[in-house]
């Protein structure tokens, strides 16, 4: 298995994927359930086999049922996402990323989160990255 994983997710897949973690594991139906305005069991069986075949997913069989587990765990998936958004968008540039978020997010951050930014800020230049 490859460290990130493709992250072209279409949106469909993305709640599907979303609906697995929020679950840890999921069942054809259970996934059904969740999805909002969901699209036929058959559609979601489906896309639950491309996303094993992309990789995202694992399943087993259990009790006549196929149970679907995510490959990885939800904050490595959100990285490897992350990082394809860094070199897509920005240039590879985590300053550049931080900043269109800054820009993106500055009427909605308190003092709070603005002093939480400073603090890994310092323990960055502590750290020496």
């Amino acid at each position: 298995m490859s460290k990130s994983l493709p992250q072209q997710l279409s949106r469909r897949e993305r709640q599907i994927m979303d609906a697995i973690f929020a679950r840890g594991r999921a069942s054809v139906a259970e996934v059904l359930g969740a999805l909002e305005d969901p699209p036929s069991y058959s559609s979601v069986r489906a896309l639950l086999r491309i996303l094993v075949e992309k990789g995202h997913l694992t399943y087993k069989e259990m009790d006549g049922r196929y149970i679907y587990m995510p490959t990885q765990s939800r904050t490595r998936a959100a990285r490897a996402a992350l990082r394809q958004v860094l070199q897509t968008f920005y240039e590879g540039s985590a300053v550049k990323t931080v900043a269109a978020l800054l820009d993106l997010s500055s009427d909605d951050m308190s003092q709070e989160d603005l002093n939480r930014l400073s603090k890994l800020i310092e323990e960055a230049r502590k750290e020496g990255r």
